[in-house]
């Protein structure tokens, strides 16, 4: 059966289908606190599945953030104490299940609840515009932010107003990132110019810390090796659903293509094929895919390629700046999904950090 190519595809998505589509990714359909499984060598992880939960209650009852109002947050004159903080943040390193914990606390938080990418945030108040975005998320009892970081000046700016309006709305933001909020764009861009501003986006959240190692990969072998030509073309044929497509060619694809239409890019895709994997030449081409291999894990699209390993996308010089736990997150998911095509089966919905 032949291979469909995700270079012909071209979606679009309207403002209604953007909001209709702020729901965890498939992957994390079923998974809730109690399917969160601690490591007993990190104390950590089962603090913030309790932490998770706490919050979650808060948001059911609206205790301390429902209509507080965003100077609250500092407290009054006459030494009045401070309401408990409206967002919660899991920090910590990727694979130790943060996204499953914030999939979690979605899940216990009845209607209207919004949960989303950094980037489909950005991206939905781009087309909608500062104020209806804001109008439409100010009626909603939570906003979850996954992968929650800041890559330039302009986002540090938008974000920090967004969520300073929507929390004096009443609504509560959780997230999850691998930087601690006060470190936010450090490494990409002139932080210290907007220290105020990032000083005030942390004043916003309690900093839960998740430890432990990547999930994916304890006690497992690294990432398969890459496939012949010949062999990547057999099995692109044989699995129905499955995408062929250029490595190169793919990659200029995507710089045509919005990161939040990366999802819809995946639609009924069973398998993805990459022929003539290299190292990618810069930055933009390189966040790109992080971008692609986010949507992919969160889909659970087993990948194969040919060319060289996945290992060698991102090169040493890029692993040592300011994204590279962006990098890094993306080869752990990428190995992940190499070895379930090697399996060939569907993981269960777990953890992902």
């Amino acid at each position: 059966m032949p291979a469909v190519q995700l270079t012909d595809r071209r979606p679009e998505v309207g403002p209604d289908e953007l909001v209709a589509a702020l729901v965890p990714p498939p992957r994390f359909d079923a998974v809730r606190f109690a399917t969160y499984v601690p490591d007993p060598a990190e104390p950590s992880q089962a603090e913030a599945v309790r932490a998770g939960a706490a919050f979650a209650e808060r948001v059911r009852e609206g205790r301390g953030a429902r209509r507080v109002g965003w100077r609250g947050l500092f407290g009054r004159r006459g030494g009045s104490a401070l309401p408990q903080r409206p967002g919660l943040y899991f920090d910590g390193g990727f694979g130790v299940g943060k996204t499953h914990l914030l999939a979690s606390l979605w899940h216990e938080v009845p209607a209207p609840k919004a949960y989303g990418t950094f980037v489909e945030l950005t991206h939905l108040v781009g087309v909608l515009g500062f104020a209806e975005a804001v109008r439409r998320l100010s009626a909603h009892r939570l906003l979850a932010i996954d992968e929650f970081e800041l890559d330039d000046p302009g986002d540090t700016m938008l974000v920090t107003r967004l969520l300073r309006e929507l929390t004096e709305a009443g609504v509560f933001v959780a997230a999850t990132s691998n930087t601690l909020p006060d470190k936010l764009g450090e490494g990409r861009f002139a932080a210290d110019d907007f220290l105020r501003e990032i000083q005030s986006l942390a004043a916003r959240f309690t900093v839960v810390r998740v430890d432990g190692p990547d999930y994916r990969h304890r006690g497992l072998p690294e990432a398969p090796e890459p496939v012949s030509d010949a062999a990547l073309r057999a099995s692109a044929e044989a699995h129905p659903g499955a995408s062929l497509d250029d490595f190169t060619a793919l990659c200029a694809h995507l710089s045509r293509l919005h990161p939040s239409a990366y999802g819809r890019l995946l639609d009924g895709v069973t398998r993805v094929h990459l022929a003539g994997v290299r190292p990618t030449p810069d930055q933009s081409v390189a966040l790109r895919l992080v971008a692609l291999a986010d949507r992919l894990y969160d889909r659970a699209v087993p990948v194969v390629v040919s060319g060289q390993p996945l290992s060698a996308l991102f090169d040493a010089e890029m692993l040592r700046g300011g994204y590279r736990k962006k990098y890094l997150r993306a080869l752990s998911r990428l190995t992940a999904l190499a070895r379930d095509a090697v399996a060939g089966s569907d993981p269960a919905p777990r953890a992902a950090g």
